[in-house]
């Protein structure tokens, strides 16, 4: 199980001082600014994730070689030491859906573990991610940190249980369980530190407070999003003894 940071006792006694910090956190990764309307247009998946078009063979998915659909300059980021990466294959650079990938590693190949439908930043990806662009940041990036409104489900990384990352309740209905669940995706971040820590090493004009959160059936500010089942897998999976990352991106920059 995650090792909790914080007893609820101090994060409440934190709350009130840290509140305004805290809604800059969330507005960063969710909040209504990102949840428009998938750029495609609709939020049913298509056939351009990994794998090829429809009517193919289907892909192999054990005994990999590499990580499917990845071009060299990514894989090469990939740590050695990693055994789990969690790809995220975006659709479009300005589409806002997606299919999260988890593969694992044995020996010296990879195998497909879960797959799921997801949705990136409402305004596609970027490979210079600036605040408030409503864009992923393309690239792969070290999974360190968990947390959320909701008790431990069994989390293998640290996990910080707080109210404090509950979403604002003037936001729409929808949003509200956004962030029961959070993996800190490492963008911008201090690993090691809890999900919602405000400490931004590139400054805050680079954005930051990427994570991985529960899906609102659209687009993002810049996060990444899954339902709540696959949430709770995924804690419940990522080892940091297995040193998991993400590698995420739409097609044409995963490939490049």
């Amino acid at each position: 199980m995650g090792r909790v940071r914080k007893s609820g006792a101090m994060r409440a006694g934190l709350a009130a001082a840290a509140f305004g910090v805290l809604v800059v956190a969330l507005s960063a990764c969710g909040g209504q600014g990102g949840g428009s309307a998938s750029a495609s247009g609709s939020g049913t998946k298509g056939t351009g994730g990994p794998g090829g078009q429809a009517g193919h063979s289907p892909p192999q998915t054990v005994d990999l070689k590499r990580i499917p659909d990845v071009g060299d300059r990514l894989q090469k980021r990939i740590p050695s030491a990693s055994h789990q990466v969690v790809a995220v294959y975006g659709e479009g650079r300005n589409s806002a859906d997606s299919t999260v990938v988890l593969y694992t590693k044995s020996g010296s190949t990879w195998d497909e573990t879960r797959r799921w439908p997801a949705h990136n930043g409402s305004r596609g990806w970027t490979t210079d991610h600036h605040e408030d662009d409503k864009r992923s940041p393309v690239g792969v990036f070290t999974l360190t940190d968990a947390g959320g409104v909701l008790d431990d489900p069994g989390a293998l990384l640290p996990y910080d249980q707080s109210e404090t990352y509950q979403a604002p309740y003037d936001w729409a209905e929808s949003y509200w369980h956004d962030f029961d669940y959070v993996i800190a995706i490492n963008y911008n971040r201090r690993a090691g530190t809890p999900p919602d820590d405000p400490n931004r090493p590139l400054g805050q004009s680079k954005g930051g407070e990427i994570w991985l959160h529960l899906d609102h059936d659209s687009g993002t500010s810049g996060c990444v999003t899954v339902s709540a089942s696959a949430m709770e897998y995924l804690l419940r999976t990522l080892d940091p003894d297995q040193h998991p990352v993400v590698v995420m991106g739409d097609t044409a920059d995963l490939n490049a």
